[in-house]
């Protein structure tokens, strides 16, 4: 692990939630009962609480929602599926060791579906974290095989973050005369991580899955009641925002 690589994710978390909202409150209890405390005060309240409203992380996770484009019905002549890794379960007592977090779960469960209903090769990319026993993919990998029944034909196991699963997947699947996948994620990083891929030479085939910003029903009051899995989309959704601002830097 690289000291850019900390340093990256160091500021990421501070610039999201609920860290945005605690240095702001950090900050007027430093300065007391100088001028600007009681600001600070209520800006890092008020940051919180906004967060934490099921109608602002709507409201903040649906645009990148929207960029996902349409529930996959076509492979168009893809050559694989490629499904991104989001994290480890470290040392899971139940399971024995390490196993796939939640997030990658679902975009496996997912990935195991669109393979089986083109018939294309799987490939799933996610390096090996912090503490962990295994890569993401070696990770991902067993689970495929022995619960869904389904083998992996390719593992990029070194990946750090997005930008390198895009990287070292597309060197992987170039060299077996593959350029045009299906690609597997959550709706909301599937802009982020599409153009990752487009940016590698790769033609992408988007299959969205657990889209979390459409609300088919009439509000109610409790969309306007702070709620934990409001502040977890609008992390979610904040970080995709930082992400692709990042993404769009010019690079030496």
């Amino acid at each position: 692990m690289t000291l850019a690589f900390l340093l990256k994710n160091l500021l990421g978390t501070l610039l999201l939630p609920p860290a945005n909202g605690l240095l702001l409150l950090a900050g007027a209890a430093a300065l007391r009962r100088r001028r600007g405390a009681l600001v600070l005060a209520m800006l890092g309240g008020a940051l919180l609480f906004a967060q934490s409203l099921p109608i602002v992380a709507r409201a903040l996770i649906a645009p990148l929602e929207a960029q996902a484009g349409p529930v996959f019905s076509n492979a168009e002549g893809a050559g694989a599926v490629v499904i991104l890794g989001s994290g480890v379960n470290i040392d899971a007592e139940e399971y024995g060791g390490d196993t796939a977090s939640e997030r990658s779960l679902t975009r496996l469960r997912y990935g195991v579906h669109v393979a089986r209903q083109t018939g294309l090769p799987i490939l799933v990319t996610g390096g090996k974290l912090p503490r962990t026993s295994r890569s993401e993919a070696e990770i991902m990998a067993g689970i495929a095989e022995s619960e869904f029944g389904i083998a992996v034909r390719w593992q990029e196991d070194q990946s750090m973050d997005t930008a390198d699963n895009a990287r070292l997947s597309a060197a992987m699947l170039k060299a077996e005369g593959i350029e045009r996948i299906v690609l597997v994620t959550h709706a909301f990083h599937m802009q982020r991580a599409r153009q990752l891929f487009a940016a590698e030479g790769l033609s992408v085939v988007a299959a969205p899955t657990d889209f979390r910003g459409r609300n088919r029903q009439p509000l109610t009051v409790f969309d306007f009641l702070p709620q934990p899995r409001a502040i977890q989309n609008s992390y979610y959704a904040l970080h995709e925002y930082i992400g692709i601002a990042w993404a769009s830097l010019p690079r030496p």
